[in-house]
């Protein structure tokens, strides 16, 4: 792969700026003249840029964001080794590109789209990710800084890279914290208060508070079951009662039309009464008045016969005022007896009447009282079933009262029972509280238990990619490495060889461990690694990019390593604020491509 060309039309404070690549590019510029701007700009252009800090104090959207105009964006051209040719135009202010190929075909929705990064294009086409490609060809300014703990730190890397295939990452390390990782994200069972050991806690806390509470349940279902039963019975008693209240009703209703007909019975009996007295009282009036006649009539003519015979002494007149008078007395007498004996037969006749409509009247009521008690009772029968036929001939009085005790009996007890069930309420939402707590906590083990598995998972492959690494791909970096080094050395180490530890053999053939070595011929095989390893990780030759990476070279080392950078299929872009490359190149007559900023 190789970059062509880049048109910069702001991006930090570089403001409208085209450069044209070759083979080698040597890009000058004093401190602060944008630099690291370009090559920032270089990789947003392939990945996006991110708006996140990342432990920095501004993320690269808001650092590299232009003051004065609002045209934040860019253009890139390049081939990659099959010389197909890309052009890129990408507004930093959206996540995605436009890209097209040489023959200006919008081939943008050819690639994936992630939703986080965006579209996927340079990976899909190279097969490194940003992280490699700046762990590998790009080195960033003062990188290769020299002072007391440069070798420890540069020897750390090139052992990060044989291991893992990246400088950042050491096989070891990640095992180290893999293992550190699990016990403080989980813990194990030798581990005291980590998160796995404080759950199982909680689950043992939890789960013996709800066998303490589980007894209530128990006495809930008891309450439940005997309020229902409660329920039962009082629902079948007061069905009970709504029976001996319609009996009731119907023997009371009886009873009122019983003692209607019982009234006029007693009215009868009066009325019979009364005709039997006035027959005995004119029989006995008869007697009395004939007796008064016959006694009034012999006194009165006692005293006519006195009285004529002391004053009148007329026989004849005698005679005519005793007839007179006697006709008179018996018909006065006649009279009297015929209205008497009128009169009460007259009363005897209109209480006979009276008692003759008196016993239809009752005759008729008594037949309808009958009639209404059979259909009323067969309406019950019917209704309720033939066993509440016994009812009519028992005390239903006694039994509706016996019911309504139990009534009142059965709703206490029941009310009762309800308080009782209600009081364990409280308890048993605890009871639910604590089992969503343990299912909360369960889950949690759960989680965590997958954790350690993915953590064990993780360290064997890591362990099997490791090995994988020593037996597969260490022998290539070895081999690479050995003709860099001999190239870069010229031919004073001939071979390096990575395992467990990165030895150099010497002329002699003895092996030198490389912590051994200059910090000079450490640096070399460090870059010379990072080539190699970028050479297995990409199926393209990626540009190398140099940011200030030898401003601790001397002129030798500088020498020999830019004639081994020329001798690379990578094309090579150098960052520098000083002259000394420029003055190499041109004093070894080699071809370069020269851009001041």
């Amino acid at each position: 792969m190789e970059i062509e060309k880049i048109k910069i039309n702001q991006y930090g404070k570089l403001d409208n700026k085209e450069i044209n690549f070759k083979k080698i590019n040597l890009i000058y510029g004093k401190n602060e003249t944008g630099k690291s701007t370009l090559l920032n700009f270089i990789t947003s252009m392939f990945y996006g840029i991110s708006k996140n800090k990342n432990g920095k104090k501004y993320s690269d959207y808001d650092k590299y964001y232009p003051w004065n105009k609002n045209e934040f964006s860019g253009i890139i051209n390049y081939k990659l080794d099959n010389q197909k040719k890309y052009y890129v135009y990408r507004n930093f202010e959206k996540k995605n590109p436009k890209i097209y190929d040489e023959n200006n075909n919008d081939i943008t929705e050819k690639y994936n789209i992630d939703k986080k990064i965006g579209n996927q294009f340079f990976i899909e086409q190279t097969g490194i990710e940003k992280e490699i490609l700046e762990s590998t060809v790009i080195t960033n300014q003062k990188e290769i800084e020299i002072n007391s703990n440069t070798q420890n730190n540069l020897l750390q890397k090139i052992a990060n890279l044989a291991e893992s295939g990246s400088e950042e990452t050491s096989y070891k390390t990640v095992i180290t914290k893999l293992d550190k990782l699990l016990l403080n994200e989980v813990g194990t069972e030798r581990s005291q208060e980590k998160p796995i050991n404080i759950v199982k806690e909680n689950i043992n806390d939890y789960e013996e508070r709800i066998n303490e509470i589980k007894k209530y349940k128990d006495y809930k279902y008891e309450c439940e079951s005997k309020s229902n039963e409660i329920k039962e019975q009082l629902e079948e008693e007061k069905s009970n009662k709504i029976i001996y209240d319609k009996i009731k009703i119907l023997i009371n209703n009886d009873k009122k039309e019983q003692e209607k007909i019982n009234i006029k019975k007693d009215i009868i009996e009066e009325n019979n009464k009364k005709i039997e007295k006035n027959n005995k009282e004119k029989i006995q009036k008869d007697k009395n008045k004939k007796k008064k006649i016959i006694i009034f009539i012999l006194m009165f003519l006692i005293l006519m016969n006195i009285i004529n015979f002391i004053l009148l002494k007329n026989k004849i007149l005698n005679y005519i005022l005793f007839s007179l008078i006697l006709i008179f007395l018996i018909y006065i007498i006649i009279k009297y007896k015929l209205n008497n004996s009128k009169l009460l037969e007259k009363d005897t006749k209109l209480i006979e009447e009276n008692n003759l409509k008196l016993k239809k009247e009752t005759e008729k009521l008594q037949e309808q009282l009958l009639k209404n008690n059979k259909i009323e009772k067969e309406k019950l029968i019917k209704e309720y079933g033939n066993n509440i036929n016994d009812l009519f001939n028992s005390g239903i009085e006694e039994i509706a009262e016996q019911n309504k005790e139990e009534i009142n009996k059965l709703e206490l007890e029941l009310h009762k029972t309800e308080l009782d069930r209600e009081n364990i309420e409280p308890k048993l939402d605890e009871l639910i509280e604590y089992e969503e707590l343990l299912s909360v906590e369960r889950e949690k083990l759960e989680e965590l238990n997958e954790q350690t598995k993915v953590f064990k998972i993780t360290k064997e492959l890591m362990q099997e990619s490791y090995q994988e690494m020593k037996k597969n791909v260490m022998p290539k970096f070895s081999e690479t490495l050995s003709k860099n080094i001999e190239k870069i050395s010229d031919k004073s180490y001939n071979k390096i060889i990575i395992g467990d530890e990165i030895n150099v053999e010497l002329e002699n053939g003895d092996y030198l461990p490389i912590e051994k070595l200059s910090i000079g011929t450490i640096e070399q095989i460090y870059l010379s690694l990072r080539l190699s390893v970028i050479k297995e990780l990409s199926k393209e030759t990626i540009p190398i990019i140099l940011d200030e990476a030898f401003a601790y070279f001397d002129d030798d080392r500088l020498k020999e390593t830019l004639q081994y950078l020329n001798k690379t299929e990578n094309q090579v872009i150098i960052l520098t604020c000083t002259n000394r490359e420029k003055d190499l190149l041109e004093k070894m007559k080699m071809e370069f491509n020269y851009v001041e900023l």
